[in-house]
């Protein structure tokens, strides 16, 4: 399954899923549930994950690295500070948490078993290898950041 490694940008897994969270939810009608105030419900992830997203952008950008999920082993600098002291995929989480509001919204049981598939993937497709890349890049100084910082939270 090597060959789906670094092949898929990460907002285009997230589209996927979304549309595939909101065809779960009207194919299966039986299995949603009311949620009283679910835009606010749902606001909350969005908000965040928009937050944490866009200040691991930032980050990037400001480090001058590339941002392009797909060819890790181009990255100038290993970026470790601001919100990367917390997490070491802050984009990652913001497409989860995008998707847990998106499920939030859809309040279908068969939605929320989606936001996990993103998590997966991730860990197998583009993490691992993105850390591969970059231990090779930058050895001992990113499996030091890697030992201290969580992968997610």
């Amino acid at each position: 399954m090597r060959m789906l490694e670094l092949k898929v940008p990460p907002p285009l897994v997230f589209a996927v899923l979304a549309a595939a969270m909101y065809l779960l939810a009207k194919s299966l009608p039986e299995l949603a549930f009311a949620l009283p105030a679910r835009g606010v419900f749902a606001a909350l992830p969005l908000l965040g994950g928009a937050a944490v997203g866009v200040a691991g952008f930032l980050a990037f950008r400001r480090a001058g690295t590339t941002v392009d999920p797909l060819h890790p082993q181009a990255a100038r600098r290993l970026v470790t500070a601001g919100v990367y002291r917390h997490t070491r995929n802050p984009m990652y989480l913001g497409l989860l948490l995008g998707l847990v509001a998106w499920a939030v919204w859809l309040a279908n049981l068969a939605a929320c078993a989606v936001p996990p598939l993103l998590v997966l993937y991730l860990g197998r497709f583009q993490i691992a290898p993105e850390e591969r890349a970059l231990e090779g890049r930058f050895g001992a100084e990113f499996v030091a950041y890697r030992n201290t910082v969580r992968r997610w939270l």
